[in-house]
């Protein structure tokens, strides 16, 4: 898992430090803070290279959270490999399978 802190995403995606921040804010990517330093990071898989979120990772967010899934639990659930995907369901988005995902994100908040 590559954890970037927000000052590299930035110079990574060519994006503005606060574009970043707002897309944290926005919540169109989940940020979680590193153990070792408390520093706010942004998992790399989340942005495209211009520094987009992955196609359908903002609605797969906004389903987790009507979930009551917390930003650190909905972050656990996107990296956590699920054989019958197969795979992680972020590396299910980056992929473009969206449909399956966001079907399986609404399920879990029933």
């Amino acid at each position: 898992m590559d954890l970037l802190p927000l000052p590299d995403v930035a110079e990574r995606t060519g994006l503005d430090i606060m574009a970043v921040r707002q897309l944290l804010k926005d919540g169109r990517v989940l940020g979680s803070r590193r153990p070792e330093d408390g520093i706010l990071c942004i998992l790399a898989d989340q942005l495209e290279e211009d520094g987009e979120p992955v196609k359908h990772l903002p609605a797969v967010i906004t389903l987790l959270r009507d979930g009551r899934f917390s930003d650190e639990e909905a972050l656990r659930w996107l990296t956590t490999p699920d054989e019958s995907i197969p795979g992680t369901p972020l590396q299910a988005l980056r992929e473009n399978r969206g449909t399956e995902i966001k079907r399986r994100a609404q399920a879990l908040g029933f």
